[in-house]
């Protein structure tokens, strides 16, 4: 599929519902659920300022949920048919009403929330999770406050089995407890399925992450943090490619590095390498954006395994990067990720 000759369809934007189960490759997302809470604003706040916000929404969110969300819709057109994969979810929410949100919209975009836990009213983490989204009108970037509530109740011992059914990918990200993150890692190399890891929000990973790691997606802020360097010397590409071989050479197959503007640097165990630029096009809202390329990216890993052809890195980085074009044009998390049938290739 090459990346650049994805254009928009324009469709009704309202799903139907239909019947999923298939025996399909799984892409398993272990990940957190929230509710956004999202104010459009003039500039950032300064310390002790108020602003009035332009506009304002609530949008189902979570790095895990968007995730899932960008697997399923990228995978199946807006009908639910001509699905390619099959999504499945794990994670909790609260007994409460944005829970119950959450669910709902993970189902109407066809992903599978069997495995999605409810909190008791009488626990700690009773609330579901939660966000604060910020984005400057301007430039479309944005600044999160993220309250874990319900996400923070997945434990490590939940994940100490193999997954099943098994998948033919596990999706993971940071915005959940780091010992689970660790133990549902563990669980998935002694069954030896693939990881593919977003280690986000930015956090410092132990050695025996990276041994094995099948993918490992990362923006500028957090490969700075891995590798232990500045982002301003991260302007230079191979300042770039540098921090990439240094996380390689701990054990990871595949890396990609998502630049913001300028675009994706990957590098592979075997050699492979390359910089693919970004498209040109008018930022609205940067949410969603990673995990469109994520979501994209995982789609393909498991399209190529499913249908016994070689992954070609190059191409999921060029398609991943064209998607995640089409996110930013538009406002919100999950409903600005586009569906299969809106993608001319």
């Amino acid at each position: 599929m090459c990346g650049s000759c994805i254009k928009i369809r324009h469709e009704p934007d309202t799903p139907t519902t239909s019947n999923m189960t298939s025996p399909q490759p799984i892409i398993c997302v272990l990940g957190s659920l929230n509710i956004d809470l999202v104010y459009y604003i003039p500039h950032y706040p300064l310390a002790g300022e108020t602003l009035t916000a332009i506009q304002s929404n609530v949008f189902p969110g979570g790095k895990g949920a968007n995730q899932a969300v960008a697997c399923a819709k990228l995978s199946r057109t807006r009908a639910l048919r001509d699905s390619s994969v099959t999504v499945m979810m794990f994670g909790a929410v609260g007994p409460d009403a944005h829970g119950k949100t959450l669910l709902e919209s993970l189902e109407s975009y066809g992903v599978d929330v069997s495995e999605v836990a409810r909190t008791d009213t009488s626990s700690e983490h009773a609330t579901t999770g939660s966000a604060i989204v910020m984005v400057e009108k301007h430039s479309g970037q944005n600044r999160i406050i993220f309250s874990p509530g319900a996400n923070a109740s997945l434990r490590p011992s939940r994940f100490a089995e193999a997954f099943s059914p098994r998948p033919a990918l596990l999706v993971m990200q940071l915005e959940i407890p780091m010992d689970t993150v660790l133990q549902a890692l563990k669980t998935a190399k002694a069954a030896n399925v693939p990881v593919l890891l977003n280690p986000a929000p930015a956090a410092e990973l132990p050695e025996e992450a990276y041994a094995g790691l099948a993918h490992l997606i990362l923006n500028e802020t957090e490969i700075s943090l891995l590798a232990q360097v500045s982002e301003a010397d991260l302007e230079d590409i191979s300042m770039v490619k540098e921090a990439v071989a240094g996380l390689l050479a701990r054990g990871v197959q595949t890396i990609v590095v998502t630049l913001g503007a300028r675009g994706a640097y990957y590098a592979c165990e075997d050699g492979q390498s390359g910089f693919v630029p970004a498209l040109k096009v008018e930022v609205v809202d940067t949410t969603a954006a990673g995990d469109t390329f994520i979501g994209m990216y995982s789609t393909l890993v498991v399209e190529a395994v499913s249908r016994s052809r070689t992954f070609d890195v190059e191409a999921a980085v060029r398609s991943s990067i064209a998607v995640s074009s089409i996110t930013v044009s538009r406002n919100g998390a999950q409903v600005s990720i586009p569906w299969k049938d809106e993608l001319e290739l």
